[in-house]
Protein backbone atom coordinates (compact mmCIF):
# COMPACT_ATOMS: atom_id res chain seq x y z
CA UNK A 1 0.00 0.00 0.00
CA UNK A 2 2.81 2.44 -0.78
CA UNK A 3 0.44 4.61 -2.76
CA UNK A 4 -1.25 5.67 0.47
CA UNK A 5 1.76 7.81 1.32
CA UNK A 6 1.75 9.59 -2.02
CA UNK A 7 1.65 13.37 -1.69
CA UNK A 8 -1.17 14.97 -3.63
CA UNK A 9 -0.32 17.97 -5.80
CA UNK A 10 -2.13 20.61 -7.82
CA UNK A 11 -3.26 19.41 -11.26
CA UNK A 12 -1.30 21.02 -14.11
CA UNK A 13 -4.44 22.52 -15.69
CA UNK A 14 -5.65 24.31 -12.55
CA UNK A 15 -6.59 27.88 -13.51
CA UNK A 16 -8.38 30.45 -11.42
CA UNK A 17 -10.28 33.02 -13.50
CA UNK A 18 -10.18 35.72 -10.84
CA UNK A 19 -6.50 35.13 -10.09
CA UNK A 20 -5.64 35.43 -13.75
CA UNK A 21 -7.16 38.88 -14.01
CA UNK A 22 -6.88 40.39 -10.57
CA UNK A 23 -4.98 38.58 -7.89
CA UNK A 24 -1.67 38.06 -9.68
CA UNK A 25 -1.47 41.75 -10.46
CA UNK A 26 -1.23 44.65 -8.06
CA UNK A 27 -4.45 46.58 -7.73
CA UNK A 28 -4.25 50.10 -9.07
CA UNK A 29 -3.69 52.87 -6.51
CA UNK A 30 -6.88 53.19 -4.51
CA UNK A 31 -7.44 49.41 -4.47
CA UNK A 32 -9.82 49.35 -7.39
CA UNK A 33 -9.80 47.60 -10.74
CA UNK A 34 -12.27 47.14 -13.60
CA UNK A 35 -11.92 44.39 -16.21
CA UNK A 36 -13.65 43.55 -19.48
CA UNK A 37 -13.80 39.76 -19.12
CA UNK A 38 -13.50 37.43 -22.10
CA UNK A 39 -15.50 34.27 -22.67
CA UNK A 40 -14.06 30.99 -21.39
CA UNK A 41 -16.40 28.14 -20.49
CA UNK A 42 -13.73 26.29 -18.48
CA UNK A 43 -12.76 29.30 -16.42
CA UNK A 44 -16.37 30.07 -15.57
CA UNK A 45 -16.49 26.85 -13.54
CA UNK A 46 -13.68 27.81 -11.20
CA UNK A 47 -14.53 28.72 -7.59
CA UNK A 48 -13.98 32.24 -6.32
CA UNK A 49 -13.03 33.02 -2.74
CA UNK A 50 -10.78 35.98 -2.09
CA UNK A 51 -10.35 37.45 1.36
CA UNK A 52 -10.87 41.18 1.54
CA UNK A 53 -12.28 41.79 -1.93
CA UNK A 54 -15.72 42.94 -2.95
CA UNK A 55 -16.72 42.22 -6.53
CA UNK A 56 -19.50 43.34 -8.87
CA UNK A 57 -19.83 41.48 -12.15
CA UNK A 58 -22.07 41.47 -15.21
CA UNK A 59 -22.91 38.11 -16.78
CA UNK A 60 -24.38 37.35 -20.19
CA UNK A 61 -25.27 33.73 -20.96
CA UNK A 62 -27.30 30.81 -19.61
CA UNK A 63 -25.72 29.72 -16.30
CA UNK A 64 -26.24 28.15 -12.93
CA UNK A 65 -24.59 29.73 -9.91
CA UNK A 66 -23.79 27.66 -6.81
CA UNK A 67 -23.30 29.37 -3.46
CA UNK A 68 -24.00 28.40 0.13
CA UNK A 69 -26.40 25.45 -0.26
CA UNK A 70 -28.32 27.22 -3.02
CA UNK A 71 -28.47 27.05 -6.80
CA UNK A 72 -29.64 29.97 -8.94
CA UNK A 73 -30.23 29.59 -12.66
CA UNK A 74 -30.60 32.51 -15.02
CA UNK A 75 -31.28 32.41 -18.74
CA UNK A 76 -29.45 35.43 -20.15
CA UNK A 77 -28.46 38.50 -18.08
CA UNK A 78 -27.48 38.90 -14.42
CA UNK A 79 -25.48 41.10 -12.08
CA UNK A 80 -23.59 39.60 -9.13
CA UNK A 81 -22.50 41.24 -5.87
CA UNK A 82 -19.95 39.14 -3.99
CA UNK A 83 -18.51 40.01 -0.61
CA UNK A 84 -15.17 39.00 0.95
CA UNK A 85 -14.86 35.25 1.62
CA UNK A 86 -18.02 34.39 -0.27
CA UNK A 87 -17.38 31.15 -2.14
CA UNK A 88 -19.30 30.47 -5.33
CA UNK A 89 -18.97 29.02 -8.79
CA UNK A 90 -20.74 29.16 -12.14
CA UNK A 91 -21.78 26.27 -14.34
CA UNK A 92 -22.25 27.38 -17.97
CA UNK A 93 -25.29 25.82 -19.64
CA UNK A 94 -25.56 27.70 -22.93
CA UNK A 95 -23.46 30.05 -25.01
CA UNK A 96 -21.44 32.62 -23.06
CA UNK A 97 -20.69 36.24 -23.94
CA UNK A 98 -18.11 38.75 -22.65
CA UNK A 99 -18.92 40.68 -19.50
CA UNK A 100 -17.42 43.09 -16.98
CA UNK A 101 -16.37 42.99 -13.36
CA UNK A 102 -14.81 45.37 -10.86
CA UNK A 103 -13.07 44.53 -7.60
CA UNK A 104 -12.27 46.72 -4.63
CA UNK A 105 -11.49 46.60 -0.93
CA UNK A 106 -13.73 48.04 1.76
CA UNK A 107 -11.30 50.81 2.61
CA UNK A 108 -11.61 52.05 -0.98
CA UNK A 109 -14.81 53.67 0.32
CA UNK A 110 -13.37 55.02 3.60
CA UNK A 111 -15.10 58.31 4.57
CA UNK A 112 -17.27 57.94 1.48
CA UNK A 113 -19.69 55.12 2.28
CA UNK A 114 -19.91 51.99 4.43
CA UNK A 115 -20.06 49.56 1.54
CA UNK A 116 -20.66 46.45 3.65
CA UNK A 117 -23.86 47.99 5.04
CA UNK A 118 -25.64 47.74 1.70
CA UNK A 119 -28.04 44.76 1.69
CA UNK A 120 -26.65 43.24 -1.53
CA UNK A 121 -23.42 42.42 0.32
CA UNK A 122 -25.09 40.82 3.34
CA UNK A 123 -25.60 37.10 4.03
CA UNK A 124 -29.23 36.08 3.64
CA UNK A 125 -29.77 38.31 0.60
CA UNK A 126 -29.41 36.78 -2.86
CA UNK A 127 -26.15 38.11 -4.38
CA UNK A 128 -27.28 37.40 -7.95
CA UNK A 129 -30.06 39.40 -9.61
CA UNK A 130 -31.44 38.53 -13.02
CA UNK A 131 -31.84 41.63 -15.19
CA UNK A 132 -33.37 42.57 -18.53
CA UNK A 133 -31.56 43.38 -21.78
CA UNK A 134 -32.26 47.10 -21.23
CA UNK A 135 -30.86 46.96 -17.69
CA UNK A 136 -27.83 45.05 -18.96
CA UNK A 137 -27.20 47.84 -21.46
CA UNK A 138 -27.39 50.50 -18.75
CA UNK A 139 -25.06 48.62 -16.39
CA UNK A 140 -22.61 47.92 -19.23
CA UNK A 141 -22.53 51.63 -19.95
CA UNK A 142 -21.50 52.31 -16.34
CA UNK A 143 -18.67 49.77 -16.56
CA UNK A 144 -17.46 51.35 -19.80
CA UNK A 145 -17.46 54.72 -18.05
CA UNK A 146 -15.33 53.16 -15.30
CA UNK A 147 -12.86 51.91 -17.92
CA UNK A 148 -12.61 55.37 -19.42
CA UNK A 149 -12.23 56.98 -16.00
CA UNK A 150 -9.38 54.63 -15.07
CA UNK A 151 -7.47 55.76 -18.17
CA UNK A 152 -7.80 59.46 -17.30
CA UNK A 153 -5.18 61.59 -15.60
CA UNK A 154 -7.58 63.24 -13.17
CA UNK A 155 -6.83 63.89 -9.52
CA UNK A 156 -10.34 62.98 -8.38
CA UNK A 157 -11.01 60.05 -10.69
CA UNK A 158 -11.36 57.62 -7.75
CA UNK A 159 -14.17 59.74 -6.36
CA UNK A 160 -15.86 59.41 -9.74
CA UNK A 161 -15.30 55.64 -9.64
CA UNK A 162 -16.82 55.43 -6.16
CA UNK A 163 -19.95 57.19 -7.37
CA UNK A 164 -20.16 54.81 -10.33
CA UNK A 165 -19.91 51.75 -8.07
CA UNK A 166 -22.62 53.22 -5.85
CA UNK A 167 -24.74 53.82 -8.94
CA UNK A 168 -24.54 50.09 -9.74
CA UNK A 169 -25.51 49.20 -6.18
CA UNK A 170 -28.36 51.68 -5.85
CA UNK A 171 -29.81 50.99 -9.29
CA UNK A 172 -29.83 47.27 -8.48
CA UNK A 173 -31.43 47.84 -5.09
CA UNK A 174 -34.32 49.54 -6.87
CA UNK A 175 -34.98 46.26 -8.70
CA UNK A 176 -35.34 44.24 -5.49
CA UNK A 177 -38.47 44.01 -3.30
CA UNK A 178 -37.83 45.36 0.20
CA UNK A 179 -38.76 42.03 1.80
CA UNK A 180 -35.86 40.33 0.00
CA UNK A 181 -33.37 43.01 1.03
CA UNK A 182 -34.08 43.07 4.75
CA UNK A 183 -34.37 39.54 6.15
CA UNK A 184 -35.67 39.17 9.70
CA UNK A 185 -33.15 39.71 12.47
CA UNK A 186 -31.79 36.56 14.05
CA UNK A 187 -29.60 35.73 17.01
CA UNK A 188 -25.82 36.03 16.86
CA UNK A 189 -25.47 32.25 16.87
CA UNK A 190 -27.86 31.87 13.94
CA UNK A 191 -26.06 34.57 11.95
CA UNK A 192 -22.70 32.90 12.56
CA UNK A 193 -24.15 29.50 11.68
CA UNK A 194 -25.59 30.90 8.44
CA UNK A 195 -22.26 32.48 7.48
CA UNK A 196 -20.42 29.27 8.31
CA UNK A 197 -22.86 27.25 6.23
CA UNK A 198 -22.45 29.67 3.33
CA UNK A 199 -18.68 29.25 3.40
CA UNK A 200 -18.89 25.47 3.73
CA UNK A 201 -21.57 24.84 1.10
CA UNK A 202 -20.07 27.39 -1.26
CA UNK A 203 -17.20 24.98 -1.88
CA UNK A 204 -19.55 22.36 -3.35
CA UNK A 205 -20.41 20.70 -5.62
CA UNK A 206 -16.92 19.91 -6.88
CA UNK A 207 -17.33 19.87 -10.65
CA UNK A 208 -13.82 19.26 -11.99
CA UNK A 209 -10.60 17.62 -10.84
CA UNK A 210 -8.98 21.08 -10.81
CA UNK A 211 -11.35 22.37 -8.12
CA UNK A 212 -10.32 22.06 -4.49
CA UNK A 213 -11.70 22.86 -1.05
CA UNK A 214 -10.11 26.00 0.35
CA UNK A 215 -11.46 25.78 3.90
CA UNK A 216 -11.31 22.48 5.80
CA UNK A 217 -10.44 23.18 9.41
CA UNK A 218 -12.42 24.97 12.16
CA UNK A 219 -9.71 27.57 12.73
CA UNK A 220 -9.75 28.46 9.01
CA UNK A 221 -13.50 29.08 9.12
CA UNK A 222 -13.15 31.06 12.35
CA UNK A 223 -10.41 33.27 10.90
CA UNK A 224 -12.45 33.87 7.76
CA UNK A 225 -15.49 34.84 9.84
CA UNK A 226 -13.35 36.95 12.24
CA UNK A 227 -14.52 35.08 15.33
CA UNK A 228 -12.67 32.95 17.87
CA UNK A 229 -12.79 29.26 17.05
CA UNK A 230 -14.38 28.51 20.44
CA UNK A 231 -17.13 31.05 19.80
CA UNK A 232 -17.76 29.51 16.38
CA UNK A 233 -17.96 26.06 17.92
CA UNK A 234 -20.42 27.18 20.62
CA UNK A 235 -22.63 28.92 18.07
CA UNK A 236 -22.76 25.91 15.77
CA UNK A 237 -23.38 23.56 18.68
CA UNK A 238 -26.26 25.76 19.82
CA UNK A 239 -27.88 25.92 16.37
CA UNK A 240 -27.04 22.51 14.88
CA UNK A 241 -26.22 20.42 17.96
CA UNK A 242 -22.96 19.48 16.25
CA UNK A 243 -19.41 20.76 16.58
CA UNK A 244 -17.60 22.60 13.81
CA UNK A 245 -15.44 19.58 13.09
CA UNK A 246 -18.48 17.29 12.86
CA UNK A 247 -20.26 19.57 10.39
CA UNK A 248 -17.16 19.84 8.20
CA UNK A 249 -16.55 16.09 8.31
CA UNK A 250 -20.19 15.32 7.48
CA UNK A 251 -20.11 17.55 4.41
CA UNK A 252 -16.75 16.25 3.19
CA UNK A 253 -18.03 12.71 3.62
CA UNK A 254 -21.20 13.53 1.69
CA UNK A 255 -19.19 14.96 -1.20
CA UNK A 256 -16.74 12.06 -1.12
CA UNK A 257 -19.60 9.58 -1.56
CA UNK A 258 -21.05 11.64 -4.41
CA UNK A 259 -17.72 11.79 -6.25
CA UNK A 260 -17.03 8.09 -5.75
CA UNK A 261 -20.51 7.24 -6.98
CA UNK A 262 -21.05 9.71 -9.81
CA UNK A 263 -17.59 10.24 -11.36
CA UNK A 264 -14.87 8.06 -12.81
CA UNK A 265 -12.16 10.07 -11.05
CA UNK A 266 -9.50 8.01 -9.32
CA UNK A 267 -9.31 8.07 -5.53
CA UNK A 268 -6.18 10.22 -5.57
CA UNK A 269 -7.97 12.93 -7.55
CA UNK A 270 -10.97 12.85 -5.20
CA UNK A 271 -8.73 13.06 -2.15
CA UNK A 272 -6.91 16.09 -3.55
CA UNK A 273 -10.18 17.86 -4.44
CA UNK A 274 -11.39 17.35 -0.87
CA UNK A 275 -8.28 18.99 0.55
CA UNK A 276 -6.33 15.94 1.73
CA UNK A 277 -2.56 16.13 1.41
CA UNK A 278 -2.08 12.38 0.98
CA UNK A 279 -4.13 9.26 0.38
CA UNK A 280 -3.40 7.78 3.80
CA UNK A 281 -5.29 10.58 5.53
CA UNK A 282 -8.21 10.31 3.11
CA UNK A 283 -8.48 6.53 3.58
CA UNK A 284 -8.33 6.93 7.36
CA UNK A 285 -10.97 9.69 7.31
CA UNK A 286 -13.32 7.76 5.01
CA UNK A 287 -13.04 4.52 6.97
CA UNK A 288 -13.64 6.32 10.27
CA UNK A 289 -16.76 8.09 8.98
CA UNK A 290 -18.03 5.55 6.45
CA UNK A 291 -16.88 2.25 7.98
CA UNK A 292 -15.23 1.21 4.70
CA UNK A 293 -12.38 2.32 2.48
CA UNK A 294 -13.17 4.52 -0.55
CA UNK A 295 -12.29 1.65 -2.87
CA UNK A 296 -14.54 -0.78 -0.99
CA UNK A 297 -17.39 1.74 -1.01
CA UNK A 298 -17.06 2.22 -4.76
CA UNK A 299 -17.08 -1.55 -5.35
CA UNK A 300 -20.41 -1.86 -3.52
CA UNK A 301 -21.91 0.50 -6.12
CA UNK A 302 -21.00 -1.75 -9.04
CA UNK A 303 -24.00 -3.80 -10.14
Amino acid sequence: MEILNTQLSLPEQHIDFENKWVLHEELFPGDFKVVHAPVDQHLLCQPYNRKGLFKISLHHGHNRMYYDDKVIEYKEYAILFSRPNMVYRFEPIGKQYPGYFCVFKEHFFDQFAKISDYPLFKPGVSPLIEITAAQMELFTKVFKQMENEMAMDFSYKYDVLRTQVLQLILDTLKLQPAAQLYPRESSSSIRIANCFNELLEGQFPILTTSSRMHLRHPVEFADTLSVHVNHLNRSLKEVNNKTTSQLIADRIMQEARILLQDTDWNVMEIAWCLGFEDLAHFFKFFKKNGHATPSAFRKTLVV
